[in-house]
């Protein structure tokens, strides 16, 4: 079975969709991963679909003119004092346009809150088709394999899933052979990168490299095999954000090497 790769939107942050959409194609993934939630981050562009129907019908063209599907939207996050309802024009988006998944992650310590919030997500995109897969962050409320286990054991959706990013599972110091014992049904997708093998003790260098300075596969320290190969074969999206590369090689170059360099990594350490 053929590997299928996304190109993930913080790898190429200046592209709006449509654009997006093109390099894809031009540089060999079979999906794309879109932010249409605006967070109002510093600096962040708003892609929100639902408000801007150009740009929406400029997508719809991109992803008909290049065959290139829409896997996933981001981010549905649970912080606090959030409405969920809030996710459902997004939500019809990644619907109308063919997606199959929403990402979320929890920013606010409030067990029973989140809990509460997080089903009511999966509720809310059981309608649309769409999975909610929960990303742990290791500068996020929730923020280890454990905790997003714990999430998804006491929501008891049949639409939650666990998405692992190779970055974050080796920032929280997790262990592999904890990924043996999960559902299957849980793992959709994963976002898969490099990184320098030492953790920041600082959050602020956590955060610069999470967000600005990933690594190609292959060219950190991460022993990304090891944590795919303990997961079911799946879409693997390449959230590889580096500003220096980006700007050095343009976007479509950084990536045609991202994902040249995934499949290379990969090639070299099938599973056993």
């Amino acid at each position: 079975m053929k590997r299928q790769f996304s190109l993930a939107h913080l790898t190429v942050l200046g592209c709006p969709p449509p654009e997006m959409t093109y390099i894809a194609a031009m540089t060999g993934y079979d999906y794309v991963s879109i932010r249409p939630i605006y967070m109002g981050l510093p600096g962040e562009p708003n892609y929100d679909l639902a408000a801007n129907k150009e740009m929406l019908k400029q997508t719809k063209r991109a992803l008909a003119d290049t065959g290139v599907k829409l896997h996933d939207i981001e981010l549905a996050r649970i912080y606090e004092g959030v409405d969920p309802k809030r996710y459902l024009p997004a939500m019809e988006i990644a619907a109308q346009l063919g997606g199959k998944a929403v990402l979320s992650s929890i920013w606010t310590p409030d067990r029973d809150f989140y809990i509460e919030k997080f089903a009511e997500l999966c509720d809310l995109a059981k309608q649309f088709g769409l999975t909610v897969d929960l990303e742990y962050v290791p500068i996020a409320s929730v923020n280890t394999l454990a905790g997003a286990v714990d999430v998804l054991h006491a929501v008891n959706r049949e639409n939650a899933g666990l998405m692992i990013d190779t970055h974050h599972f080796h920032r929280a110091g997790d262990c592999v052979t904890q990924l043996q014992s999960l559902p299957r049904e849980w793992f959709h997708f994963a976002h898969i990168c490099d990184a320098p093998g030492e953790i920041p003790t600082e959050k602020d260098e956590m955060t610069r490299i999470l967000r600005e300075a990933r690594s190609y596969v292959g060219e950190g320290g991460i022993d990304v095999a090891s944590i795919i190969n303990n997961m079911p074969e799946m879409v693997y999206s390449i959230e590889l954000p580096n500003i220096e590369n980006a700007k050095t090689f343009g976007y479509a170059e950084h990536a045609r090497r991202c994902i040249e360099s995934a499949k290379n990594y990969l090639d070299a350490h099938p599973r056993g």
